[in-house]
């Protein structure tokens, strides 16, 4: 059975800035802001939600399909899924516009500011979702406003149970289009920065959101310090993994949820689900790029 992952495909220029945004940035001149990072390492990498998500299920041996925008330039990308082996069925191409590119500085802190250019990925709503026994579940991952509205609706419809996954979308949306993606979903997937911005716009705390009666839990991650998970009120703390090396934050949420997702789509408790997810970031975080680490059967054992 497939997994459904509706998100970006993008290309990633990830640099790296030797020491601190904290100590360039002052908090009394942020309203004349004007500073500039020498960052003597660069590379380009494959990237985007959807794209990072996937590489990391199809790692698990589980079937991601991908549901995406790629531009005029998306040939390489194409290219590198098929490679892969990653099905491209509910990818489309964008003849007018580029795929979406993200710039990402990442700090001696795995501090992080990422310029980000949609592109092509503001035609995914063209994209749509219908009944498919052969899929069994599916994650909203961040993409274009549009999309990710009516993919949920479109999912929901369908009654493919699915992760609500806002991440750095979730500013585009106010309080009550965020309490109807939850009541949409089946699960929902935050950050601890994002829960807060999930909370404060719906007015209800991670707790009383997880008690929505159809919810089958809330996973807020912590980085390095693991996860909380909701169920029905019920918090319970899933502690983080020890990483070989810290190399490169970039992707680590993506390969969580991958993780999260392979879980999920083997009938896994929600608990189980999240220590792979961890154990999945840990592996990632080892590794410069998204989508260049690998792993052996022992991540599987827990």
């Amino acid at each position: 059975m497939s997994v459904l992952i509706c998100g970006s495909l993008a290309f990633d220029t990830i640099t790296t800035f030797p020491g601190r945004f904290a100590q360039q940035i002052l908090p009394e001149q942020v309203h004349i802001l004007n500073v500039s990072f020498l960052v003597p390492s660069m590379r380009k990498e494959f990237g985007g939600c959807a794209g990072n998500i996937a590489y990391s299920l199809k790692q698990l041996g589980g079937e991601p399909l991908i549901m995406a925008a790629l531009g005029k330039d998306g040939a390489l990308y194409r290219t590198h899924l098929e490679h892969l082996g990653i099905s491209q069925r509910h990818v489309l191409t964008v003849d007018d516009d580029y795929t979406a590119q993200a710039i990402i500085i990442t700090d001696q802190d795995n501090n992080q500011i990422t310029a980000f250019h949609p592109g092509a990925m503001g035609q995914a709503h063209r994209l749509t979702i219908e009944a498919d026994p052969d899929i069994d579940m599916a994650i909203v991952a961040p993409d274009g406003r549009d999309a990710m509205i009516q993919h949920a609706e479109q999912l929901q419809a369908a009654g493919i149970p699915f992760v609500f996954d806002p991440g750095q979308g979730l500013p585009m949306f106010d309080g009550t289009e965020l309490s109807r993606f939850v009541s949409q979903a089946t699960w929902v997937a935050v950050n601890d920065y994002e829960g807060k911005m999930l909370a404060d716009r719906t007015g209800q705390s991670l707790v009383e959101i997880s008690k929505a009666p159809h919810l089958k839990g809330l996973i807020e991650t912590l980085g390095a310090d693991g996860c909380h998970v909701y169920i029905q009120g019920e918090k319970t703390h899933v502690p983080g993994v020890q990483a070989a090396a810290v190399v490169d934050p970039t992707g680590c949420g993506d390969a969580f949820r991958g993780g999260l997702l392979y879980g999920l789509s083997k009938g896994w408790d929600l608990v189980k689900a999240v220590q792979l997810g961890n154990r999945m970031g840990a592996l990632k975080i080892a590794v410069a790029g998204p989508q260049n680490y690998t792993l052996d059967g022992s991540v599987l054992v827990l």
